[in-house]
């Protein structure tokens, strides 16, 4: 999993998700124009939480049933995209070899010069990586550390988490082997940035643990139907935004990277399938409760997993937060655009037939309009922070995690 982002234009101008105190107090978000000159814009207040989570309502007990029903189901469609543990890539299958002395007859000097070439041709390739891509390959790592609150995240979902550790229910066996599949991308990704030499890996890393002790703002209520909707987003966003990083690699000579985010976009796009797989039966069986739950998680309940990084210099960086300038840079260089937003929406608004529902309640009604109303909307806004950006005069902001070198953001 990593990050899904919404940042458009120029510095300036971004188009992201605003939480007021008083927006959130009836349970809403709103679609702003914001300042990357202004924090706050991105940052959801304690008072504004505290409200939310006070006024939370209680996930209706017939969606969980739904999605005990359903276990079954997920076994026969959703285990089987889960690779056998025997044939999974690792993420040493990437990385310069690290055969012990001795093995297959190798002497000590071998085994040593074997790796020292192995980790010499990955920087060559890595020495043509610009920094703009190398911003954007550090956040998405960061985000895909921070896996621990993405499990929790899954646990809090009745009906479909692991009550025990060890629950041999399909949902429970799917949370572990999605969450053990994703491990091995955080691994992969810091193993290479510190084989690289191109990073501050003690920065990288500060910002790992910042982002794990910081959290992240979790759906409200913990619906099981919300969270599969989320994880079918959030798969699909990690999938574009890794292969686009991979192929920004492969275009400035790194082949070894393009493999490496290739490898991990297509273990995202198989999680996408399942949760994409799931949502899609959801709508079959409650179409009335999946297009109220889609609305409610549309109209701002994503929250971006990386949205609370920090480097421990955001206050004295003055150009925004670590969030706002990681997601403008990867704007710019196209990795993940508001354009590709607005398509991810399309398409799941068109992968679950939304427009299609029949039979829905007034409330229900309400939400298939909005939804289906959304992408239009969404590029409406883009092409608004564009044209501002465009009056706007960028300037190059620095990343601790490319000791401090400036980069144009969006």
């Amino acid at each position: 999993m990593a990050t899904t982002w919404l940042a458009t234009g120029s510095a300036p101008a971004k188009l992201c998700f605003h939480n007021s105190s008083k927006s959130a107090a009836r349970g809403g978000f709103s679609w702003i124009l914001c300042s990357a000159t202004n924090p706050r814009s991105l940052t959801i207040s304690a008072a504004a939480t505290s409200a939310e989570h006070t006024e939370c309502a209680a996930v209706p007990r017939e969606q969980v049933e739904v999605i005990r029903s359903l276990n079954g189901w997920v076994a026969e469609n959703m285990l089987p995209l889960l690779a056998p543990v025997e044939s999974s890539w690792q993420p040493h299958d990437f990385l310069p070899c690290s055969a012990a002395a001795g093995a297959g007859g190798v002497s000590e000097a071998e085994a040593l010069a074997s790796f020292t070439e192995g980790v010499a041709q990955l920087r060559a390739g890595a020495a043509g990586v610009p920094d703009d891509v190398l911003v954007c390959l550090v956040g998405n790592m960061v985000t895909e550390e921070a896996l621990p609150t993405y499990q929790t995240m899954g646990n809090r979902s009745e009906g479909a988490s692991d009550d025990t550790g060890v629950s041999s229910l399909p949902w429970a066996q799917w949370l572990r082997g999605w969450t053990a599949e994703e491990n091995r991308h955080g691994d992969l990704l810091n193993r290479y940035l510190y084989l690289s030499g191109r990073v501050d890996m003690r920065q990288v890393e500060t910002t790992v643990h910042h982002l794990l002790r910081n959290g992240m703002e979790m759906l409200m209520p913990s619906s099981p139907y919300h969270s599969v909707i989320y994880g079918a987003f959030q798969e699909r966003a990690t999938f574009i935004s890794h292969g686009h990083t991979g192929r920004l690699a492969g275009q400035h000579g790194d082949q070894a990277l393009a493999k490496i985010c290739g490898a991990i976009a297509a273990d995202e796009r198989r999680h996408e399938a399942g949760y994409s797989r799931a949502a899609a039966r959801l709508f079959e069986v409650d179409p009335d409760g999946m297009v109220r739950a889609l609305a409610h998680v549309m109209r701002g309940k994503v929250t971006m997993p990386g949205l609370l990084m920090s480097d421990g210099r955001d206050a004295a960086c003055g150009d925004g937060t670590l969030f706002e300038r990681f997601s403008a840079v990867a704007e710019r260089v196209g990795v993940y655009t508001a354009r590709d937003y607005g398509d991810l929406v399309e398409h799941f608004v068109r992968r679950w037939r939304v427009a299609e529902l029949r039979g829905l309640s007034g409330e229900g009604r309400r939400a298939q309009e909005y939804v289906c109303g959304l992408p239009p909307k969404v590029r409406r806004l883009a092409e608004l922070a564009h044209k501002r950006a465009a009056r706007s005069e960028a300037r190059p902001v620095q990343f601790s995690w490319i000791f401090d070198r400036p980069v144009m953001p969006g």
